[in-house]
């Protein structure tokens, strides 16, 4: 179903009134795009391995488009399972000879000059993660290169110091590393899985998501200017037959997988069945909490944001937003009157404040399951904006009257949707959140920090935000429980997968 200017999802009847667009609140700017001169794309790339850009065996590409204005970006070399034979054994000799014996302090220098070229290009690398993702500039240029950044500072800080981290134990790198990312934060994710498993002393072969390809092989550029060591790390292009051979290859010694909760199960069966330790970071639904004594307006901006960034392409996404009965009704007014001033259009434009929808296939995933959303009775509100006559994107959405049982309060919709539900007491609103087959994350809304620590005693959540939300820092973990995945990424727990440690004679 099209969501373009005729987009056929509209407000179900007997929904509340029109809330007027931004116009109406003096708040039309002009264009502010971004240049896209600082980016030079190659027409053709190929695969990372060894320290060099080398064609597919099969001679197999495929093509990464700008999800904006569907327009074709580069061809993009297809990985097969010999692809990935040849990343990992130039993995296993960089590990072995070269990065495994090299001094904690060595290591660290890389990662320090790996982090300052990130901040050193930053714009350029904000720029071609807005062109191939479809996420607004400011928040590439605000939040996604600088915490890249940032996390390699952080891990470079630890490489010299693993004995401080595991204090009375002896500490080896687990040895060759597989690492799968998605889409929504393709430098970002890199950048968690990378930093921690070189830090260590590992060795990488990492599959990007195959919409959004270019932000890695720009890093393995990078990699080369400053003279990483060949094979450290690889990267192997392609869609899902790329990832199966890198899971299922009998040369790794470790797998991380950040994605679906469907593909994580997969992958989990095949590790262990291997005894493969894993790390997933899979799916979520979480649940925004507001209590009635809540900064309403310091709760409608937390709410906006953590269901609308990056269009709500995000695991920790409060999808869920529950708020107290009493001030349900007003608080949803104030949302809707935000939300009209939410901003829809070109990513690379600085104003905007919802860029493009990933992909088609992501696309129609949203359409359905809004359409369920109406079918089974919830009310629908989108503001009236106009959207790109090309390109893939949605309207921000809330639903209203959302019952436990819709599908739309249960599935992970990754997209700009939320569903609203109320409550009466903190315990019903625990047992409302942590009704769902996940648990990555959760936000909490209220001005008595007793309740605070209430609530997230309770909250089957990995990670609890209080009057904030989708905070990150590179020094805190990150990570879920039930089949939002185990392990943690970020903070001295993201060190942990990536050793094997034993007790030193004599130590405590």
């Amino acid at each position: 179903m099209s969501t373009d200017k005729n987009d056929k999802v509209e407000p179900a009847s007997g929904g509340s009134a029109v809330v007027p667009s931004p116009l109406a609140f003096g708040l039309d700017y002009a264009p502010a795009p971004e240049s896209t001169s600082i980016v030079s794309i190659e027409k053709e790339y190929g695969l990372f391995i060894g320290g060099k850009f080398v064609e597919a065996q099969s001679g197999e590409t495929f093509t990464t488009l700008s999800p904006a204005t569907e327009e074709p970006l580069a061809q993009i070399a297809a990985a097969s399972a010999a692809d990935v034979d040849r990343a990992v054994a130039a993995a296993r000799k960089a590990q072995t000879e070269v990065w495994g014996p090299m001094p904690g302090r060595e290591r660290a220098k890389y990662l320090f000059r790996i982090a300052r070229q990130l901040q050193e290009r930053a714009r350029e690398f904000a720029v071609l993660e807005t062109m191939d993702g479809g996420k607004p500039i400011k928040e590439s240029r605000d939040v996604d290169i600088p915490l890249s950044a940032a996390y390699f500072f952080y891990y470079a800080g630890w490489a010299d110091k693993l004995e401080y981290a595991f204090p009375g134990r002896k500490v080896a790198p687990r040895g060759v590393v597989g690492q799968i990312i998605p889409w929504n934060f393709p430098l970002l994710m890199a950048s968690w899985k990378l930093a921690p498993a070189l830090a260590t002393g590992n060795t990488v072969v990492l599959k990007p998501a195959e919409t959004t390809p270019l932000t890695a092989l720009l890093l393995a550029q990078l990699m080369q200017d400053v003279g990483l060591p060949d094979g450290v790390v690889n990267f192997v292009t392609g869609a899902g037959p790329t990832g199966a051979a890198l899971v299922e290859h009998g040369d790794i010694d470790k797998l991380a997988f950040t994605g679906s909760t469907a593909v994580g199960k997969q992958i989990q069966r095949s590790a262990a069945a291997r005894g493969v330790p894993l790390t997933l970071e899979l799916g979520g639904k979480a649940a925004h909490i507001v209590f009635e004594d809540a900064a309403i307006e310091q709760a409608v901006e937390g709410v906006i944001d953590g269901i609308y960034f990056n269009q709500g392409h995000v695991c920790c996404a409060g999808s869920r937003l529950l708020v107290q009965e009493s001030i349900a009704d007003s608080f949803v007014e104030r949302l809707k009157r935000r939300l009209a001033t939410v901003r829809v259009g070109d990513p690379l434009d600085k104003n905007t404040d919802v860029g493009a929808i990933n992909s088609a296939a992501q696309l129609a995933r949203i359409t359905e399951l809004v359409e369920s959303g109406v079918a089974e009775g919830a009310e629908l509100y989108q503001p009236d904006c106009s959207l790109p006559d090309r390109g893939f994107w949605f309207k921000p959405t809330i639903f209203t009257n959302v019952h436990q049982s819709h599908r739309i309060a249960r599935d992970e919709i990754f997209g700009p949707v939320l569903s609203v539900l109320t409550f009466r007491t903190p315990e019903e609103a625990v047992a409302k959140a942590n009704d769902t087959p996940y648990g990555l994350s959760a936000g909490i809304w209220t001005e008595k920090g007793s309740k605070i620590l209430w609530m997230a005693d309770r909250l089957d959540a990995g990670v609890i935000w209080a009057n904030t939300y989708n905070k990150f820092d590179p020094a805190s973990p990150f990570g879920g429980y039930k089949e939002s995945g185990f392990g943690r990424e970020g903070g001295l727990h993201g060190l942990v997968p990536y050793v094997s440690h034993t007790p030193i004679a004599g130590g405590s």
